[in-house]
């Protein structure tokens, strides 16, 4: 049973979007005052409209203001705000921003800045992983000597991955088949790396072909108690970003999981991890599996894992923040069903996922009991390039992963979103798609099945059925459709 008691009486959310509604959501149940920080381009915006009070930040860029921690801070303080909460991006992984949090006497609703230090580098969290027996590939970093790296990634095999050491979302990222292609792909990633995240440190690893991306969430107390609340697939994904993930895995095999999660735990037991973490593994076809990194925060996908398991992981967050020890055990924590989360978009998935941009005209989610839509949107948000294309989140929960796919499915094309292009069409087609229903999940999925899953041409009825349907239904697409234009509409019964 989860505590009631709020252990503090107004949090900051040092974010935007969906995720500073859903903490928002959380912290009404606890009883917990919210505190909003935006940007004037959102100042109506639902994130703002939900909070109990909200506050103006500003910078060069909408970006550059959530970034500046001191401003943020400063606000928590003059609000009487007891804690910050970062959500995910931004300052979420900033073991400067966390420390600056708890000097200025507040608290950091996240890990020890310590622990987001030794997870936030790529080479020290291997080495650490490694240390205490968590599997990681064969790699190889630079160490100022270009061609030493590459005589050492070269001995390594091919393909090889090579990442940058401080960075994530595909900057800095590639995959190399020859030595011919060592080189510049070498060059080019220390090259995004410095650009990107200001470190030009690279690594090579063995590339795992036709690899599965799964994670495992864990929750630690600081005091030696962590569990794990089982595993995610997020193999289905764009650009080495995630647009599909669902727990539990597809077809894991009971003892494969077993030793995944327990991994996991062991990796955030040498840590005396605190809090919400995310331990991310690369499974190759042979069943061996292999440390990727882990995320110090909490995890876009996280939904999917309160859906199984009925745990609140704010809530988690929060008590923990606070020095409650867990208010669970592992064998407190069960599966029910099963759980798919799909990312919806800003972004036009025939032209190349480009971003787009617009007004939301209409948004018409389904409800129902299985489902979760958790977005940042009201009708008249102007969707525009400043920040992540992601506008929202389905949620469906099903009684195993065959029902949790029909469910998807008709959620997506029940899903009413208009005045911007999406990905939701695309969305279902991937889950609707043979090879997803079988489970035959990897990396390069979307890539395998792009024809498959490019949109089909429109039927001229049907297309005609939909104008006629917009011309009566909305009245900015009868007034551009019908109305006479000036000069003609004043001019009464004027005719030629």
């Amino acid at each position: 049973m989860q505590s009631t008691h709020a252990p503090f009486f107004k949090v900051l959310i040092a974010n935007r979007g969906e995720i500073a509604c859903r903490v928002m959501d959380t912290l009404g149940e606890m009883g917990i005052a919210s505190v909003a920080v935006f940007h004037h381009s959102e100042h109506r915006a639902r994130f703002v409209l939900m909070a109990d009070e909200s506050h103006e930040i500003t910078g060069e860029t909408p970006v550059a203001a959530y970034l500046d921690g001191n401003q943020i801070i400063e606000i928590a303080r003059a609000t009487g705000a007891q804690a910050i909460h970062p959500g995910y991006g931004f300052l979420s992984e900033n073991a400067d921003f966390a420390r600056a949090v708890s000097e200025a006497g507040l608290v950091f609703i996240g890990p020890e800045p310590g622990s987001i230090e030794l997870m936030g580098d790529k080479i020290t969290s291997r080495e650490f992983a490694e240390e205490h027996g968590v599997p990681v590939a064969p790699s190889v970093l630079t160490d100022g000597d270009l061609g030493t790296f590459i005589e050492r990634a070269s001995a390594i095999g091919f393909p090889l991955l090579i990442k940058a050491s401080a960075g994530g979302g595909g900057k800095g990222m590639s995959i190399v088949n020859s030595a011919e292609e060592l080189e510049e792909n070498a060059r080019v990633a220390a090259s995004e790396a410095e650009r990107y995240f200001g470190d030009a440190t690279i690594y090579a690893e063995r590339y795992v072909e036709r690899p599965r991306h799964i994670e495992v969430q864990v929750v630690g107390d600081g005091a030696g108690n962590v569990v794990h609340l089982f595993e995610r697939e997020c193999s289905v994904q764009r650009r080495f970003q995630k647009i599909i993930e669902e727990a539990p895995s597809a077809g894991l095999p009971e003892e494969l999981r077993e030793r995944i999660c327990a991994a996991a735990v062991r990796l955030a037991s040498a840590a005396n991890y605190r809090n919400a973490g995310t331990v991310e593994f690369i499974l190759a076809p042979d069943g061996e599996f292999y440390f990727l990194e882990m995320n110090t925060r909490l995890q876009v996908e996280h939904p999917v894992s309160e859906m199984i398991t009925g745990i609140d992981l704010v809530r988690m967050q929060v008590e923990i923040a606070s020095g409650k020890p867990l208010s669970v055990s592992q064998a407190d924590i069960q599966v029910d069903g099963h759980a798919i989360e799909c990312r919806v978009c800003a972004e036009i998935p025939e032209r190349d996922f480009i971003p787009a941009t617009g007004k939301v005209l209409v948004l018409d989610p389904p409800e129902a009991p299985d489902i979760r839509f958790e977005n940042g949107l009201v009708e008249g948000h102007n969707v525009t390039l400043s920040f992540d294309s992601m506008l929202a989140k389905l949620v469906v929960h099903g009684g195993d992963r065959s029902n949790a796919i029909d469910n998807t499915v008709r959620a997506l094309r029940d899903t009413v979103l208009l005045g911007v292009e999406t990905n939701l069409d695309y969305l279902a087609r991937v889950a609707d798609h043979p090879a997803f229903r079988e489970g035959a999940l990897h990396t390069g999925f979307v890539v395998e099945h792009a024809d498959d899953l490019a949109a089909p041409e429109p039927d001229a009825t049907d297309r005609n059925a939909a104008l006629l349907a917009a011309a009566l239904a909305f009245r900015e697409f009868r007034t551009l459709a019908f109305d006479a234009p000036d000069p003609y509409a004043a001019m009464n019964g004027w005719r030629n």
